[in-house]
């Protein structure tokens, strides 16, 4: 995968994760100031180093209020990774955000088990927690026995992370495809 490719993502998460403020940083590389998510918005962000240079993301960012947590799964169906947003320093919605998880990623409507790239947002905060113990408070290590999924550590306001973020969900869709190719054979 690299130059000329494209990748279509779903951005989901508990409401206040900061997933639109992600998603704007990616597309114009500066923070901006953004309203919680009604609906959904999508927006085509092109990478431009690492792994992720000349691959053009489509990035379908849904709203996370509880209303529209069931609406997750009809994003997937032509989806190649998700990327789900969590507040690391908001401990009391962690086992909310774990059960959201598992039911998005074990549900029937993830086709071939996409990967999952979980990102430990607000890494900024004084008191968020490592990207390792939200990964532990989300199950992450027991999801990975079963399909491609990893927290890394970011920041939406200074935008630290995601370009590493970025050139993990390539690295992880491209495995992902080279393993669909395995099993259509």
């Amino acid at each position: 995968m690299g130059g000329g490719s494209s990748v279509q993502l779903v951005l989901v998460g508990l409401e206040n994760t900061g997933k639109t403020t992600l998603l704007y940083r990616l597309k114009f590389g500066q923070y901006m100031h953004t309203q919680p998510t009604v609906g959904f918005n999508c927006e085509k962000v092109e990478g431009h180093s690492g792994q992720a240079k000349g691959v053009t993301f489509s990035i379908w960012d849904v709203g996370g209020k509880d209303n529209m947590r069931p609406l997750w799964k009809s994003y997937l169906r032509s989806a190649q990774g998700i990327v789900y947003v969590v507040d690391s320093a908001d401990r009391e919605k962690l086992d909310e955000a774990r059960v959201e998880l598992l039911r998005l990623v074990k549900g029937q409507n993830n086709p071939g088990c996409l990967p999952t790239l979980v990102l430990a947002n607000k890494q900024d905060l004084p008191d968020s927690l490592s990207p390792e113990d939200v990964g532990k408070e989300l199950s992450v290590p027991e999801l990975s026995v079963t399909q491609q999924c990893h927290v890394l550590p970011v920041c939406a306001v200074t935008g630290e992370g995601l370009g590493e973020a970025m050139d993990c969900m390539v690295e992880m869709v491209r495995k992902w495809k080279k393993g669909k190719g395995k099993q259509a054979r």
